[in-house]
């Protein structure tokens, strides 16, 4: 297997720079009275960070790892949950929600035909966030479908679901959450339900 090459960027040293090999590296700092380099996987990535400052780069690096060390957490407990359920063999799409932390459902929808489970998981965050817009209340929202919640911040149901006889109604659910998000302001956090972290979606048909 060929060596990894890496690059070295040299902010204190004799002579500052990026330098291709470890051995041109160590000529500009072994022996050098507070010598401050770092390597990097690329020469493009060592030249950016040589144009910074060099304590700024360090911390600004422990900053990244400390944050992807950062445990999830626990689920915000006074929130909606949504989710939805797609028959493989029928084609049937059916979407609810609950109050997380007392496990109320709040709403049970479909099932709808011809249909797609990101359609579901798209139209269960609107049909929340237009109950709770009713109701004044900005509670958070999760959802467990990064593409239904990217559909929603888009206010667009990206789908490749064609019409067709039998789902002419969830095109016509889709053409009304569309118009709502785009006529209506809300504060309410839309968030990725951390299946591996916090079990399964509670909101989960149970189907699987």
């Amino acid at each position: 297997m060929a060596k990894k090459v890496k690059f070295y960027a040299v902010w204190e040293g004799r002579e500052k720079g990026v330098y291709d090999t470890w051995e041109d590296c160590q000529k500009q700092v072994i022996g050098f009275d507070g010598a401050k380099y770092k390597s990097f996987d690329t020469k493009e990535e060592a030249t950016k960070a040589l144009k910074g400052n060099y304590w700024q780069f360090i911390q600004q690096k422990e900053k990244e790892e400390k944050q992807i060390k950062m445990p999830i957490g626990n689920p915000d407990l006074n929130s909606v949950v949504v989710d939805a359920a797609w028959n493989t063999a029928t084609g049937d799409m059916e979407y609810q929600g609950f109050y997380l932390k007392t496990k109320e459902r709040l709403f049970l929808k479909g099932p709808f035909r011809h249909a797609t489970n990101n359609i579901g998981e798209f139209l269960a965050i609107v049909h929340a966030l237009a109950l709770l817009h009713q109701k004044q209340s900005n509670l958070p929202i999760y959802s467990d479908s990064r593409t239904a919640i990217s559909w929603v911040r888009a206010k667009k149901a990206n789908t490749k679901l064609a019409e067709k006889e039998g789902n002419e109604e969830v095109f016509e659910l889709i053409d009304r959450a569309e118009k709502w998000l785009q006529n209506n302001k809300y504060g309410n956090k839309i968030l990725k339900w951390e299946t591996e972290h916090w079990g399964e979606n509670p909101a989960d048909f149970g189907r699987k």
